[in-house]
This record gives C-alpha cells, structure tokens and sequence, in this order.
C-alpha cells in the first residue's frame, strides 16, 4: 500500500524541497501538498510532476493561520484519504522581523558570533498581529493552526497496528527564555516567531504522553541555518551580499550552517525512514551539513519538562473549545 504523505507549507523553501528529497527517495508515495495559496502550491505541483511523471501529487488549500481554513482542509483530506502516514508540520511565518544592528554588529566581532548566526538570540524581534480567529498570528498559524489539523484528521493518524508519524519543522531559534505559561500566544513580547517554536517543542512531547498507544508518534527538527524568503526577508538585500561570504567561511567550523532547503530537509527526511517507535520523543533532530557539504543527522535533548509540556496542552485544549464555540454550524 502507498504511504500517504502531507506536508504543510510545502509549495517553497525547505517543504518543496522536502517534497523533491522524498519523490526521489520513494515516488510511489501519494503526496500531498498542503498551502494556503492554491496557485503557487499547483506550480510546485507541477514541478515536482515533471520531475516524477509517475508519482501521485495532489493539492489541498491549508491555511495554518485560519482556523475554518484548517477545517475545511481537513474534511477535504478526510474524505480523500484512509489514513496519513506522515504529516509534516512544515508551515510557519516571521513576519515583519527587525533586527538589533548594535547587537549583530558587537557579535560579528565576538567569540559567540557563529551562535548568534545559528540561533538569532539578541537579535531578532517581529511585528505580530491579531488574527479574524482573535489570536496572535505567529502563534496560530505556527502551533495553533497545526494543532487543530492534528485533532481533526486524528482519526487518520490513529492506527496502533500502523503507527504514523508527525513531524514539525523546529528551529534553533527555539528559546525556553522567550516562552512563557501565562502568555503562551506571546502577546505580551517581542520575541513571538522564538517563543511559538519553543511552543512546537513543548507540544510535540505532549502530543506523544497523550497519542503514542493510539499509533500516533510527533518528532521534531531543526533545518538549521537555511537561506529561504523567510530568511532573506531580516535583513536588506546588500547586507547578504556583506554577510554571505562570512557564513560561508564560519561554515568551515560548524555543522548547523546548512544554507540550501535541500540540506536543511536533511532530518525531515532521515525520520521518513525510520521506526516511529524506536524515536526519542525528547529530541530534536537537527539537519546538519560539514564544512566539505556532506549532510547528517544528529540529535540532542530538547530543553523542555513534562511539566510544562502538560500545562501548555491543556491550555491549548480549552482554547479549541473557547474557538470551536465561535465558529457557525457551517463551517465546522
């Protein structure tokens, strides 16, 4: 039987290039590109199809920051597929991101520059905002979002006799010291793309306590430094033309400088692969790439508790209550 595959945020950067990585590992797959804008999801479709004539690519119109758009999507996977293999959680947005120059500038010169280029720490804030759903949109469509496309296709998922796999894509960037319980949606900060992955980490651990004896495991990954529009966006394009060069080099002593999507879908890929059950479910699996390009995967112990991962998990099932309330008959 063909696995079934869904990836969110799948039409650019580290999804399309997980899309391509996967194809051509195995193109009997049926695959399942999940993006909010249908026209740019069907060219990478039809990119991915020219590349794999024979493979079975499909479409489905998600947008992770839109609850009803989340619903209607999954009805639309629910009445297209039995059961979902691995659902890659690959969606997510930093919008407006300012950087601190006198920090990039004082750390350019110091011993923990290639920390800051890896992990962004002192250095980025961003610009959220209230979403129609009223919640913050870093936070719906980063956790929130995907969390209800988890509960809403669970019965796809859920199969103790064929385990599935979800996976999100993480970030280095993930800091417990921009996270907090009592503003979990991060209204309150400025940190809101670092506080939402940190909340992905959290969630994933929750989601294995709750979902594991059902047949349902959650990984989580780090691409590492990856070159994409979301990345390109910090900063001016003639600051890349400076800085560029200087990765290339730090490259040379560290393996979390993956740069290309391609290399950056390293460990989403290494997991399509692997024993769902034999995964640690308190690590993060990191894409990473040697100063020769050879890619790999290593994986190290995230910095949450069980603790705090249950809180957040209960706090998130009262808001899909609070939020299920609003939405009118027709669009559940």
């Amino acid at each position: 039987m063909r696995k079934v595959v869904v990836v969110t945020g799948a039409n650019s950067g580290i999804g399309l290039a997980l899309c391509e990585r996967l194809l051509s590992k195995d193109d009997q797959i049926r695959l399942c590109l999940a993006c909010r804008n249908l026209q740019r999801a069907e060219n990478a479709r039809m990119a991915l199809a020219s590349s794999h004539p024979s493979a079975d690519i499909s479409v489905v119109q998600i947008d992770v920051g839109s609850v009803k758009s989340v619903l209607q999507g999954a009805k639309e996977l629910k009445e297209r597929y039995k059961r979902i293999d691995h659902l890659y959680l690959n969606a997510g947005i930093m919008p407006n991101p300012r950087i601190c120059f006198k920090a990039f500038i004082t750390g350019l010169f110091s011993r923990n520059v290639i920390s800051m280029f890896a992990t962004g720490e002192g250095l980025l804030t961003q610009e959220d905002k209230v979403t129609e759903d009223g919640l913050q949109e870093v936070f719906e469509t980063n956790v929130f979002g995907h969390y209800i496309l988890i509960k809403e296709i669970e019965p796809l998922l859920c199969n103790v006799h064929n385990p599935s796999q979800v996976i999100w894509t993480s970030s280095s960037n993930a800091r417990r010291s921009a996270f907090s319980l009592t503003d979990y949606q991060h209204s309150q900060g400025q940190e809101s793309y670092s506080s939402s992955k940190y909340a992905t980490d959290l969630l994933s651990v929750a989601l294995n306590k709750h979902y594991n004896k059902q047949g349902m495991y959650s990984s989580v990954v780090c691409p590492g430094l990856v070159m994409t529009n979301l990345t390109y966006g910090i900063l001016p394009p003639f600051f890349w033309m400076f800085i560029m060069p200087i990765m290339w080099l730090i490259r040379l002593f560290t393996n979390s400088f993956t740069i290309s999507p391609y290399n950056g879908a390293e460990a989403l890929l290494w997991l399509f692969s692997r024993k769902t059950e034999s995964l640690d479910s308190r690590a993060k699996y990191h894409s990473c790439t040697s100063g020769l390009g050879n890619n790999y995967v290593q994986s190290y112990k995230m910095d949450v508790d069980e603790e705090s991962s249950d809180v957040l998990y209960r706090k998130l099932l009262d808001l899909e209550k609070q939020i299920r309330k609003k939405i009118t008959p027709e669009n559940k």
